[in-house]
């Protein structure tokens, strides 16, 4: 691997700032300066730094953000602050992307990756892989919506209808439910339970597949997560242990708001 491309993909720094660093004597490899930016270098075999640093080398990297609401999920934007602006600066490293969306005003679980193979699959229709969201209502969970979902729904867009996938719901408590999907239409949840007679007041994505938003992770941090770890995300949960893991660590997630 060439020496400019490795420290690209590893740091926050652009192709033309570390050509110049590089050139400058920045860089070592096993410890000796090179200042040729098309060296080519084996990142698992020896060891690199840059300005002393020692840049440790990871295929693709991954973070789990607890996206804070009034955030747009989007790599950048000239006007609104995005999930990518959350990261520390060290953090920003060259093709990040957030795997894919959440509304603006719905917090949770987002990940972060420059992983293309990874979120593909995460988000593919055909893998079928679960989101879960934990929802506050504002009238009381009905037993109905169980059934109505699991049937599927239509829900209007525009003056045509579209249909939704079966998906599970279950209530947690008499205004909190736990909503499972397999897909990520516009504003899904709170059409599917305005559509039922609903309206969702607070929205908290708590997981992918079996990976789970940390209870000590604060709304707008985020955590350096490993592709093991990542990879749990392409497996799905029973709904029913993740509305236990809402009861237990998120059941009172927007008491202030209730005060």
């Amino acid at each position: 691997m060439r020496l400019d491309r490795f420290l690209s993909g590893q740091t926050a720094y652009s192709r033309k700032e570390l050509t110049a660093m590089i050139r400058s004597g920045a860089v070592t490899v096993g410890g000796e300066v090179i200042r040729k930016p098309d060296t080519q270098i084996y990142p698992e075999q020896t060891t690199v730094t840059l300005r002393g640093r020692q840049i440790a080398y990871a295929a693709h990297h991954y973070y789990l953000l607890h996206k804070p609401a009034g955030v747009i999920t989007a790599s950048r934007d000239p006007k609104q602050k995005t999930v990518l602006d959350l990261l520390k600066p060290q953090d920003r490293l060259q093709g990040l992307f957030p795997s894919g969306r959440l509304d603006i005003d719905t917090e949770g679980l987002l990940l972060i990756t420059d992983d293309g193979a990874l979120s593909h699959q995460m988000l593919s229709p055909k893998h079928h892989v679960a989101k879960y969201y934990l929802v506050r209502l504002a009238e009381p969970f009905q037993p109905a919506y169980t059934d109505m979902f699991r049937a599927g729904m239509m829900l209007r867009e525009g003056d045509s209808e579209e249909a939704c996938q079966p998906a599970e719901c279950r209530a947690v408590s008499e205004h909190l439910a736990v909503l499972e999907l397999h897909e990520g239409k516009y504003h899904q949840v709170k059409r599917m339970f305005a559509a039922a007679g609903n309206h969702v007041e607070n929205l908290l994505r708590v997981g992918i597949g079996t990976l789970r938003l940390p209870p000590d992770l604060a709304s707008g941090s985020y955590l350096n997560i490993f592709n093991k770890d990542v990879y749990s995300a392409l497996k799905n949960s029973d709904i029913s242990e993740v509305c236990a893991f809402c009861a237990e660590y998120y059941s009172s997630y927007w008491i202030k708001e209730w005060k």
